[in-house]
């Protein structure tokens, strides 16, 4: 585990493989989580332990554009874009001299092998959606609010609020199915720009989703300027 100048905190994940996807007898599964497939994630990552807090958020831009109100909360209420700027600063932030540090957004790929965290369940305690409340501020138990990171259990590999509370936004834009999917985890976009506005993946659900939108393999989207209060992000620092 490492920490960074403004208090984020990492750890660090091992390369493996896993399947990504939900398989056709999942609960409450999406039809475009399919078709599972398999992922070989080349090299080890840090990812925060927790999504991006509103102070950190602030240290790095002076603002806090969040819906909800508390240094501890996770940031929310910004777009996809908002959160490319933010990377940008801390990269710029964080390097010094010789040592350059390189922080991104986590691939969608990365964000499922991180959650699942070497499980293969619709959760990665299981099947049991009844416990998600151990781990996880969703519709149930929100109190239609974001709530301090890391107050529920984390998951086997120790990251905090992978599951609700926000949903977060990933690298990749959405497309309908994993057909043509890459299999080594890298962020999957557009080779070409469309005549509209990109949509990119969010992952997690989040105080305002119910326990299905809480899964491993659920994704959802939105345009990459949308911003939403249920919205956040968490980073990854390159090894």
């Amino acid at each position: 585990m490492i920490w960074n100048s403004i208090g984020m905190e990492f750890v660090l994940l091992p390369a493996g493989e896993f399947d990504m996807g939900s398989p056709s007898r999942e609960k409450r599964r999406k039809l475009w989580e399919s078709p599972v497939h398999r992922v070989s994630i080349k090299k080890p990552f840090y990812l925060g332990r927790y999504p991006v807090t509103q102070e950190q958020w602030s240290k790095v831009t002076g603002s806090n554009p969040s819906y909800f109100r508390g240094e501890k909360h996770p940031v929310e209420t910004v777009s996809w874009e908002e959160v490319q700027a933010f990377i940008r600063k801390l990269n710029a932030f964080e390097t010094t001299g010789e040592r350059k540090s390189v922080y991104r957004l986590p691939t969608e790929a990365e964000w499922e092998y991180a959650a699942r965290a070497g499980t293969t369940g619709s959760y990665f305690f299981g099947n049991d959606e009844t416990k998600l409340k151990e781990y996880a501020w969703f519709l149930e138990n929100s109190g239609l609010e974001t709530h301090p990171v890391g107050l529920k259990k984390p998951n086997p590999w120790g990251l905090y609020d992978i599951y609700g509370n926000v949903g977060e936004w990933v690298q990749d834009e959405y497309h309908i199915s994993y057909k043509g999917a890459p299999p080594d985890g890298r962020a999957w976009e557009n080779q070409f720009q469309g005549i509209s506005t990109p949509v990119r993946i969010r992952r997690g659900g989040g105080w305002n989703g119910n326990a299905g939108c809480c899964r491993s393999a659920e994704r959802l989207f939105a345009p990459q300027d949308q911003k939403l209060n249920s919205l956040g992000f968490r980073v990854v620092k390159e090894v």
